[in-house]
């Protein structure tokens, strides 16, 4: 069997790292880092070495960063330190200890990487195939899908994990071999952290049914692995024919995208590009044969339905470009409302009146299909009774409308003309009148919030 420095130097050689590459190693004074350290040293390899003091465990903490100073000693390279509160930043930011420790020194990391004659070229970290094989069974029971399967990279940009393919137990027979010292982290005996629960209890009980669970496991990554990249090649194919980018907007034509085969598959990785939930992934099959104008948000984005497209626009600018009402719709969803529109021919002596909130147009003058947007600056039209036309934000300005309403004014659009500064008032040039013969009612709900 080789020995763990030789093939420590053939991963060397797979990954593509050279001898003259200048590397910043993570070390946090337990044994896999140690090992690590030994390894690039007895490679002659061109390292610094990186600790952090997160401030979790008091006073051995400290210790672990006094061990780590002696070990870049021991091997005269160079040693770089930082310390976080830790807790501190994890209850600012609303997440976990573990979440908030990885932000904090992978940022900190990232300030040493890069090119240039100051920098790193390369992260080495000692995660080993155990930290793996813990993260596949953590990603696989919360359902992170193929993705989640494939494991810790051993290459990701900047970040290099030598050890990857090795056990734990073969760093621990590595180090007894050099007689290495190391520190232990009693953090790790607990089982209040998942990794540790899957670490200690998991992973030890089902090696009782299946002795050679790592063994399988091992091999099942490198399946997945394969089989995630046949995966993502054939998502990307979807995605090139389904997304149709427009300005900030992506735009999904619904028929093409319900052929996609499996349906779900394809959607969930298109949404998730877009901060969508897994569960959302219905909502969205759903909004495909809804009305149009309803949508899904999300955390970053909402898919609003516009007749034969889906729309993905960004929450900041929520009025995607336009919404198309055909000349047969009865009812349009969108941010500020819901729109009734009924067409009515005017029979004896005239028509003579509607419910309140509700405008009556000259259909015949109309034509269709109508935009439904947000008013720009520059638009104008002939306010009702009115033969000169008067730009909306003259309009507005009248109307004595704060900015927060003005922000949240629609107008509908014939052709060219905006006939309906929806909720104020029509344009005069579509009022109805004694050749009136055909009627567009609309009724504007306000009180009615989309979902």
């Amino acid at each position: 069997m080789e020995n763990l420095l030789t093939i420590f130097q053939k991963s060397l050689h797979r990954l593509h790292i050279a001898k003259n590459d200048r590397l910043l190693l993570a070390v946090s004074g337990g044994l896999d880092s140690v090992v690590l350290a030994k390894l690039c040293a007895a490679s002659e390899l061109d390292f610094a070495i990186a600790h952090v003091n997160f401030h979790l465990r008091g006073e051995e903490s400290d210790r672990d960063e006094l061990f780590v100073r002696n070990l870049a000693m021991k091997y005269n390279k160079a040693y770089h330190s930082a310390e976080f509160d830790t807790a501190k930043y994890a209850d600012s930011k609303k997440c976990s200890v573990q979440v908030a420790a990885r932000e904090l020194r992978y940022n900190w990391f990232n300030t040493f990487l890069g090119k240039g004659p100051d920098k790193f070229q390369f992260l080495f970290t000692a995660h080993h195939l155990d930290d793996n094989i813990e993260t596949l069974l953590m990603h696989f029971f919360r359902g992170t899908g193929i993705s989640g399967l494939t494991g810790i990279p051993e290459k990701n940009g900047y970040i290099v994990r030598p050890l990857l393919t090795q056990t734990k137990n073969q760093l621990k027979l590595f180090a007894s071999s050099q007689n290495l010292e190391w520190v232990e982290d009693s953090s790790n005996t607990s089982d209040d952290y998942t990794r540790n629960f899957f670490r200690n209890q998991l992973i030890p009980s089902l090696e009782t049914v299946f002795p050679n669970l790592k063994q399988n496991l091992e091999k099942n990554l490198q399946r997945f692995s394969e089989a995630g990249k046949l995966y993502h090649q054939a998502i990307q194919q979807y995605k090139k024919k389904l997304l149709v980018k427009q300005g900030a907007e992506f735009h999904i034509p619904i028929l093409l995208l319900k052929k996609a085969c499996p349906l779900n598959t394809v959607l969930y990785e298109i949404l998730k590009d877009f901060q969508f939930s897994p569960d959302q992934t219905q909502d969205v099959i759903q909004l495909m044969d809804s009305t149009n104008g309803k949508y899904v948000a999300g955390s970053s984005h909402r898919i609003i339905k516009n007749r034969r497209w889906l729309i993905i626009a960004p929450l900041e600018d929520i009025s995607v470009s336009h919404i198309v009402i055909d000349k047969d719709e009865t009812m349009v969803v969108f941010p500020e409302g819901r729109l009734h529109l009924n067409r009515r021919e005017i029979e004896g002596s005239g028509y003579t009146s509607v419910p309140g909130g509700t405008e009556c147009l000259d259909l015949d003058n109309i034509k269709f299909p109508l935009i439904l947007r947000r008013w720009k600056t520059g638009d104008y039209f002939y306010p009702l009774g009115m033969k000169k036309k008067k730009k909306l934000a003259r309009f507005f300005i009248d109307l004595k409308l704060s900015k927060t309403a003005k922000e949240k004014i629609w107008v509908l659009v014939s052709g060219s003309q905006i006939i309906w500064v929806v909720g104020h008032r029509i344009d005069n040039r579509f009022a109805i009148g004694a050749a009136t013969k055909n009627l567009l009612i609309i009724r504007n709900e306000t009180d009615f919030v989309p979902s």
